[in-house]
């Protein structure tokens, strides 16, 4: 199956990534998972390898390549035990860093684009809010035009890189009359008076910062408005099929991490005189999981050919998502209890998987709202258009 969408040269990459996380990343995680803190060279370090720039222009600085790289890309992440550290990377690069490709101008992009390709700054998308959740024409956060500027007010929670970002990608209310067609988009910069960010303390992806933010009358230019004014929901919703995709990703392959570290503990440990392998009753249950994960992954991968092609695969992705991070989860919790009273130890990665993956129904859209969205299109027969052509 995997030489129907990887080439050699996908191949030759994955490896070259393998390596360079075992090498540069690894290393690093207990201490990043035990201070919360990811120190800021291993940024660079991405950035020096073009990691950030898989996906973007060779005009700025990105290699241009196929959506099969960030496939392999976000697999990998996911095998280093700490989803935390994955998210933190991803989140740059394929939350963040998308709006700026897709809604900056020329200037935005030379002035924040290329230095995050290069790793010298990092992102983050701020549209969650305390009372919103999974709600986005719900947010309460406002910006009002005055002469030159925005000034904007409000919150944001829930933000991942929160408090490492240079910079913000903020969705706030022009109009707030207009519901969500009164949506916009802005760049904000950290740094800027009247921003103050507190970090939340998780039950998971501890090595991440994930952060509530507050602006209080932030003044920043209007030429800091992404795009159109009006249009933010629109953007934001373009890219849902994207961000739905990379978490369905994310946890085929943290399913499959889990997978296969049980099988090689399985087949080193022993019980009543055999290996535990050999038990029936836990051999059926793991190539149950195995059956799922895979199933999983290969949808997955079909709707990345698709998406990759230019099609609009919202209603795929949406489904990937949902049935992705609810098999990681089941296959996840099965395979900690094969390990028995190891398997909750933290010196296992069992432990600390189990915490991480917990958050795949959760962030991104809940699995309800999900399935509010495909009840819609699926019974009620909506179809979702692309928002921007």
């Amino acid at each position: 199956m995997n030489s129907i969408y990887f080439t050699e040269e996908h191949q030759a990459f994955r490896e070259s990534l393998k390596g360079f996380l075992q090498k540069e990343v690894v290393p690093h995680i207990e201490k990043w998972e035990k201070t919360g803190t990811i120190e800021r060279f291993i940024w660079e370090k991405f950035g020096e390898m073009g990691y950030f720039g898989i996906a973007y222009p060779e005009a700025y600085g990105g290699l241009g390549l196929d959506l099969f790289y960030t496939v392999i890309f976000l697999e990998e992440l996911q095998k280093i035990k700490s989803s935390g550290f994955a998210a933190a990377m991803w989140a740059n690069a394929y939350l963040a860093m998308t709006h700026l490709n897709a809604e900056g101008d020329e200037r935005i992009k030379q002035d924040y684009l290329v230095p995050s390709i290069a790793g010298k700054k990092i992102g983050a998308l701020c549209i969650s809010e305390p009372f919103g959740g999974s709600d986005v024409a719900g947010m309460r956060t406002n910006a009002v035009k005055k002469g030159d500027n925005y000034v904007i007010n409000g919150s944001k929670t829930f933000i991942t890189n929160g408090i490492y970002a240079d910079y913000y990608i903020v969705a706030a209310k022009t109009n707030p009359e207009l519901g969500n067609k009164g949506i916009s988009i802005f760049l904000m910069d950290t740094g800027l008076k009247g921003i103050s960010a507190s970090k939340l303390d998780k039950l998971g992806w501890r090595a991440s910062d994930t952060a509530e933010i507050a602006f209080d009358n932030v003044e920043i230019p209007a030429e800091n408005l992404m795009g159109e004014e009006g249009k933010g929901f629109p953007y934001i919703m373009q890219h849902f099929a994207l961000e739905r995709l990379i978490m369905a990703i994310n946890a085929h392959a943290r399913g499959e991490y889990a997978i296969d570290y049980t099988i090689e503990y399985m087949s080193q440990r022993e019980a009543f005189g055999k290996k535990i392998s050999k038990f029936q009753a836990l051999r059926h249950t793991l190539v149950e999981h195995a059956t799922d994960v895979e199933h999983c992954k290969i949808f997955n991968y079909a709707a990345v050919a698709r998406l990759d092609k230019g099609e609009y695969v919202v209603k795929e992705a949406t489904m990937a998502k949902l049935k992705s991070t609810k098999v990681a989860d089941e296959t996840i919790y099965s395979c900690l209890q094969m390990l028995g009273g190891y398997g909750y130890m933290e010196e296992y990665p069992l432990a600390r998987l189990f915490r991480d993956s917990r958050l795949g129904p959760i962030g991104g859209g809940t699995s309800e709202i999900l399935k509010e969205i495909l009840g819609k299109m699926i019974i009620d027969n909506q179809n979702y258009e692309p928002a921007v052509k």
